[in-house]
């Protein structure tokens, strides 16, 4: 598992090559503490009310000494979606690693079960990351976007070792790709280095948002207390589904 996003924040202002000194090690544990703190508070009120002087008490400092260490409640906000994004990022990773290289289907499967169960785990930083906005913030691209990005490279990843092996397939879809469509879905492919067409590019990123918005009505509560008893069986179910429209073929027994 990577660092926490505070310790790789601070060790990148850091020379390259240089140990830390005993302050900036100090500096590193201070700012992990603050960002520990501000999950557990982003757990109890949520992002809307993450509150800097609340961490600084429940730290022991005064606030002015806190904002020493992070600059502000935006950049706090930035730092627990940095460290959501990365713990995310690593369990899904680690759990496709888990699986045989070429179970292009089931390492699709345990991708999504890796993010339906880091969710209901950490449901106030999957909010965070995948819920309402938080009012007055904006996540700053150049820093969010690479641990951003982890899930989907993963996924894209799997799409495209499949597509490599002859083990992804077109289905009977007819929709038609158009010119403007079409220069997104290039670029992406540019961008990624995939192989994939872009009709499954396509299909992938219907597979993407599909994933997440199954997982956002259970961490939501969306489906109302009666509707689904089987909510393992209900998402086993809906990664099956999504690994067919992918063209995702399932191993041969």
């Amino acid at each position: 598992m990577p660092p926490p996003a505070a310790e790789t924040a601070t060790r990148a202002s850091l020379p390259a090559g240089k140990p830390a000194t005993p302050r900036e090690r100090a500096r590193i544990r201070t700012i992990e503490d603050i960002v520990r703190l501000g999950r557990e508070h982003l757990a109890l009120h949520g992002a809307a009310a993450l509150s800097l002087r609340a961490v600084a008490r429940d730290l022991g400092v005064v606030s002015s000494a806190v904002y020493r260490y992070v600059a502000s409640r935006e950049e706090l906000l930035t730092l627990l979606v940095i460290d959501a994004y990365d713990e995310l990022g690593a369990e899904v990773e680690a759990a496709v690693a888990a699986r045989r290289p070429a179970d292009f289907d089931g390492r699709f499967r345990a991708l999504g079960s890796a993010v339906r169960a880091w969710a209901l785990r950490e449901p106030a930083r999957y909010g965070l990351l995948y819920g309402s906005p938080v009012p007055g913030y904006r996540a700053p691209a150049e820093r969010t976007t690479v641990p951003g990005t982890r899930v989907i490279n993963a996924l894209m990843g799997i799409l495209d070792g499949a597509c490599r092996a002859g083990r992804l397939t077109a289905g009977d879809s007819t929709a038609a790709v158009v010119p403007a469509l079409a220069a997104d879905l290039g670029r992406i492919r540019r961008d990624m280095g995939l192989t994939v067409p872009d009709p499954l590019v396509a299909r992938g990123a219907l597979v993407w948002t599909s994933l997440f918005g199954a997982v956002s009505f259970e961490v939501f509560g969306q489906y109302g207390a009666d509707t689904f008893a089987a909510r393992d069986e209900l998402f086993a179910h809906h990664l099956g589904v999504l690994a067919g429209i992918a063209g995702l073929q399932p191993p041969a027994p």
